[in-house]
């Protein structure tokens, strides 16, 4: 033996380390591979197939405000979303019937009783458009109620058997019970007020004063039919009632405003009352709806 010879060993000659994969030469047409698996349970190779991009997620419908509909939650489920779009179409004819059918009714009325039978003319196109303003409020009705049915704060909470849970429906149905006595009065005070502006002497100052009292009247209502929902520790009680106090601070905010345009302190002090009014109220009815829910105010 040379020195640096390797020794034989029982296993042959052992052959320098090559890495892999090696390096094969280049194979004839036809020549099998000298590498590939033998014997039975040989695998044919096969490559990753590739990689199919992600299919893009469905958005929701944009919905524009200039047509009367507004831009819809995106934690909505499919079916929520497509009952909610409906109930926004029929808001629409709700909405014409009655924006338009209130004054037509009770101005024509009131030109047929003081001027001629001619005003009784509108009166009947009015109530055309009242009634299609009332089958729309019918079948938004429906609607609403197949909503109920899949979405959870429309249901009686779980958590109802908590004390806290019934305290906090029994104070947001306090404050949704005085949003009633707030809208019926608002109602009130403008048919009072509309003596003083000389709506009752001409058709369509009186048919345009109808129409503003029926918004707040339609509000008591609407504020008067989650009370018994609350009772029964139905959170969408309260969010109604919140989304009604919304509408009044808005309201409430442009009264201000015009006071402090006019230098005028009794719409100022109104305004401002009937802001700090809907602000507590807003924050009240969104921790009352958390706590009917089971979850930490």
């Amino acid at each position: 033996m040379y020195p640096g010879q390797q020794q034989p060993g029982p296993y042959g000659p052992q052959q320098p380390y090559q890495p892999y994969p090696p390096q094969l030469p280049h194979l004839q047409q036809g020549q099998p591979d000298p590498y590939a698996q033998q014997g039975p349970y040989a695998q044919p190779y096969q490559p990753y197939p590739p990689q199919q991009p992600y299919p893009p997620q469905p958005q929701p419908p944009q919905q524009s405000l200039g047509e009367g509909r507004m831009r819809l939650d995106p934690n909505l489920t499919p079916g929520q979303r497509d009952l909610v779009v409906k109930i926004q179409q029929k808001a629409k004819f709700l909405a014409y019937g009655f924006v338009l059918g209130v004054p037509l009714t009770f101005g024509g009325a009131h030109y047929g009783i003081t001027h001629g039978p001619a005003g009784f003319a509108g009166t009947a196109v009015g109530l055309v458009l009242v009634a299609v303003g009332v089958l729309a409020l019918t079948q938004m009705q429906a609607l609403k109620r197949q909503l109920r049915l899949i979405t959870p704060d429309a249901w009686r909470s779980p958590a109802a058997h908590l004390p806290g849970a019934r305290k906090a429906a029994t104070q947001a149905a306090y404050v949704n019970g005085l949003l009633v006595l707030l809208s019926f009065g608002a109602a009130g005070y403008l048919l009072y007020k509309g003596a003083g502006w000389g709506a009752y002497g001409n058709s369509l100052g009186f048919g345009a004063l109808m129409l503003g009292a029926c918004i707040p009247f339609g509000m008591g209502v609407a504020a008067a039919t989650t009370i018994p929902q609350l009772l029964q520790v139905i959170p969408a009680g309260a969010r109604v009632g919140r989304s009604l106090y919304s509408i009044i601070f808005v309201l409430a905010t442009t009264v201000t405003g015009e006071g402090i345009k006019g230098r005028e302190l009794l719409p100022i002090a109104i305004g401002g009352s009937a802001l700090l009014i809907c602000a507590g109220a807003m924050a009240l009815l969104g921790r009352a709806a958390k706590r009917m829910r089971g979850e930490s105010a």
